[in-house]
């Protein structure tokens, strides 16, 4: 039986890399990778060929479709939300002009093949925008229609491309002469913060926890930018694999929608912090709170509904916050991350 031929974009990047790994275990895929920086050679035996390039090439992206038969990609690449707000433009160019570039070849190649090419769209919490920390303690869990209102260029920009893949799913080309082409089939997962043993932090709003974890782990002091009550939700970066990999493989007729929540556990800084004091009883950490990115964080849900994922394609995490410390960040932590 032909393998699917998958495209991984910032396949260097943070989930990037533990997805290579979970694609190789599952055999079950041939995989073309794409990054600004060539793929460590570690990560050369998962794949069946890489590329060093952009994503706002698209020359490059058509030569690789011409040469690859792809028919899923995972569009990982991205300007997180902290480098966002420095550069508003920039993200912009890569997070929209960019996806918009791995949509059309994706779009392009559905026509090819003539069937829907699966593309895999990791979104964010980032969408979502509360307007106050009154409002966001009493409104509990939000589903994916709710709030809708970001507050930074990342979420905008996610959710703008959110309705791109929509667009593309079910209305591409709906005039002309190309209207009865294959359309591609674009499916988001809303992360929430994304925790990883093997990976340092590398920007994003939400790494007050990871990057607590990681300073504890190396004994160097750390200076928390959010206030210790300062709640969002996370995910340890197994889950947030196999969430894509669940979701990759779902039936598109069971599916009610292109963008879902996924949710694992819900905390505050103090409490990972708590936790971190626990496994490394000499971590030196402190609060200096950075206003305007605390403000990002306190937009953001305290915690999501997940129900849809749920029910539609049994999503469940696997990992509490207490089993994400014991069984997985403690014992992968300790191998030294990247």
């Amino acid at each position: 039986m032909t393998r699917a031929m998958v495209l991984v974009t910032g396949a260097n990047g943070e989930i990037g890399r533990s997805l290579l790994k979970a694609l190789a275990e599952d055999r079950g895929y041939d995989v073309v990778t794409l990054d600004l920086t060539p793929l460590p050679d570690s990560l050369r035996p998962f794949v069946t060929a890489s590329y060093a390039g952009n994503i706002m090439d698209r020359f490059l992206l058509d030569q690789i479709a011409a040469h690859h038969e792809v028919d899923g990609v995972f569009h990982l690449a991205a300007l997180l939300s902290t480098r966002g707000e420095r550069d508003p433009e920039l993200s912009h160019q890569i997070n929209v002009e960019g996806t918009l570039n791995v949509l059309r070849m994706a779009q392009n190649q559905s026509s090819r093949l003539g069937r829907p090419v699966r593309f895999l769209f990791p979104s964010s919490i980032a969408v979502y925008g509360l307007p106050s920390l009154d409002k966001k303690r009493s409104i509990g869990r939000v589903r994916e229609e709710e709030w809708n209102v970001p507050i930074t260029m990342y979420g905008c920009n996610k959710l703008y491309c959110e309705n791109l893949g929509r667009y593309f799913t079910f209305h591409a080309r709906q005039l002309g002469a190309l209207s009865g082409a294959s359309r591609l089939d674009f499916r988001a997962l809303r992360f929430p913060g994304l925790i990883s043993a093997e990976t340092v932090p590398a920007g994003g709003t939400s790494d007050f926890g990871p990057e607590m974890i990681h300073a504890a782990a190396r004994s160097i002091p750390y200076a928390c930018f959010v206030e210790p009550d300062a709640a969002i939700p996370f995910m340890v970066m197994p889950d947030a694999v196999r969430a894509l990999l669940e979701l990759a493989r779902a039936d598109r007729d069971a599916l009610s929608s292109c963008v879902y929540n996924v949710g694992a556990f819900s905390c505050s800084a103090q409490k990972i912090a708590d936790q971190v004091r626990k496994a490394f009883p000499r971590a030196e950490i402190r609060y200096e709170i950075d206003p305007v990115r605390a403000k990002i964080v306190a937009s953001w849900p305290q915690d999501i509904d997940d129900s849809r994922a749920r029910s539609d394609w049994a999503w469940a995490p696997a990992y509490t916050l207490e089993r994400a410390f014991d069984d997985y960040l403690l014992p992968g932590i300790g191998k030294g991350a990247v």
